[in-house]
């Protein structure tokens, strides 16, 4: 399934980390590779990576999580996929990425899917300030309980 999103990687003293993430690994349950993102005297800042497919993003955060960090209070994951408004925010809370509520903003989720054949969903983050009606939120109950990146 076609579903494009980009991921940009922010870290103090992420560079050790990152690194490996800057070539492709077959090994991976995720596809790609990241970029370094630089300023204009050429320092690294953060690291960019594009996906088209969803199946190409799976266990992504899973995998940010595991790195050695040597700030991980620092991190921040900004993600977006192509029905997002805008940029999420992911970061580490008792050792584990999470979404960070970003005001002005929800993210929509569609119900589960009717086995697991299909990849999980990740939702919409909308902006709920722009006077437009919004869709209705699945219940927490009928959503699909795998992890979405």
């Amino acid at each position: 399934m076609s579903r494009d999103a980009e991921v940009i990687v922010l870290g103090h003293g992420a560079d050790d980390a990152m690194e490996p993430l800057t070539r492709d690994d077959p090994d991976r349950t995720w596809r790609g590779h990241f970029v370094p993102i630089a300023g204009q005297w050429g320092y690294k800042f953060g690291w960019a990576l594009e996906f088209e497919k969803v199946r190409a993003r799976k266990g992504l955060l899973k995998h940010l999580e595991s790195l050695p960090w040597e700030y991980p209070e620092s991190v921040q994951v900004l993600l977006r996929d192509q029905d997002d408004d805008c940029f999420g925010l992911w970061m580490f809370q008792d050792g584990k990425l999470v979404e960070v509520v970003i005001p002005r903003t929800e993210r929509f989720h569609q119900p589960a899917p009717p086995n697991y054949d299909f990849e999980p969903d990740p939702g919409m983050l909308l902006r709920t300030d722009q006077g437009r009606r919004l869709p209705d939120q699945t219940p927490e109950a009928l959503r699909d309980p795998r992890p979405l990146w």
